[in-house]
């Protein structure tokens, strides 16, 4: 089936719902969170660094140069943050990512937004820390496809570089290990914002509207999002194969384990109203589609994870769940972009 088709299904799905909403029960009260909800839903107070790679303003502040620096990539033309934009939830807002020579790649990138958090990156966990992560799309031909031997001889290059680096690494200096520090220093610091929601978890009753509080309720019950968007992060860090039509073996091409095919991690849900489109494969345009798709069932076969079955919600109910949705965005906010040095 095409994705024109599946795009056709989803929107007729949703009319014959609207149509049909006055067949379920009507939208609870609004509720206000109890004390387990707010145990179990409040941000962390610090942010946890590896033993082997502490943290430092120093470290930090040379990651964001070169987070945002386009001498990372084979032609000098893409950096980090150009399938990370802080202004897209720190992804990109078409389907695939485009890497080297301006080629779209396979999937969707994924957010970088609180991954110090993680315990694997990417949507197969192939990487097991943020140090590994960094290592992959720089050196990977069809991304940013660059040797980091060739990465470290272009920064010595450049004498603001040399300081930085003796600045944050006055034992090391540059070299391919500390670049990668850095750099995964610095993604540790990306951070969500304040949202409305954590100031409700907090007691604000004000924060969100009814109707995103009917939504909470609903992500907790009958449409039981929770099952896998657990947490103040909203995630399981598990890998789910939730029916997407797709050729993408997904964790099994990590395992080589039949039951991971087409099994992908689950992603936070943080800032998410600004991470359209969807998806491992960025295949489904909005969070209502998104809603839609779970209420499907997604498509049957032998990797389908048991947790796919197919949720009745009539139109208050999706509304109610896409308003709760974003209210786990902050407000954008201006991010100051680094000094680079010019040699």
């Amino acid at each position: 089936m095409s994705a024109s088709q599946i795009s056709k299904i989803r929107v007729a799905t949703l009319i014959t719902l609207s149509l049909a909403g006055s067949l379920f029960p009507g939208p609870a009260d609004a509720h206000e969170p109890t004390e387990a909800e707010r145990a179990a839903y409040r941000r962390p107070n610090t942010i946890p660094f590896p033993n082997d790679n502490p943290y430092t303003p120093e470290k930090a502040a040379l990651g964001k140069m070169l987070f945002f620096d386009s001498r990372l990539s084979r032609d000098q033309n893409i950096s980090c943050a150009s399938c990370h934009n802080p202004s897209f939830g720190w992804e990109v807002p078409f389907a695939k990512a485009i890497g080297a020579g301006g080629k779209p790649l396979a999937r969707h990138s994924p957010t970088t937004l609180n991954r110090a958090w993680s315990k694997s990156m990417f949507w197969d966990g192939r990487a097991p820390s943020l140090e590994a992560q960094a290592k992959g799309p720089i050196e990977a031909a069809v991304e940013m496809d660059l040797p980091l031997a060739t990465a470290v001889s272009r920064l010595k290059a450049v004498q603001g570089y040399g300081d930085a680096f003796a600045r944050a690494f006055p034992k090391e200096g540059i070299t391919e290990q500390s670049i990668l520090k850095a750099i995964a220093t610095y993604e540790r610091t990306i951070v969500t914002g304040n949202t409305p929601f954590d100031r409700w978890i907090r007691g604000d009753s004000k924060a969100i509207s009814d109707s995103a509080k009917r939504g909470f309720v609903a992500f907790n019950g009958k449409a039981n999002c929770v099952a896998c968007h657990t947490g103040w992060n909203f995630t399981d860090e598990k890998f789910h194969d939730i029916g997407l039509a797709t050729d993408d073996k997904g964790r099994m091409g990590i395992t080589n384990v039949a039951a991971d095919q087409h099994a992908f991690k689950t992603p936070s849900l943080r800032e998410t109203a600004a991470r359209a489109p969807y998806m491992h494969n960025g295949g489904i345009p909005t969070l209502e589609g998104v809603v839609a798709h779970y209420m499907a069932g997604g498509e049957q076969r032998p990797s389908l994870s048991p947790l796919m079955k197919s949720i009745q919600l009539n139109a208050d109910d999706m509304q109610d769940l896409v308003a709760f949705m974003r209210t786990l965005s902050s407000p954008q906010t201006m991010l100051a972009m680094p000094n680079l040095p010019s040699q």
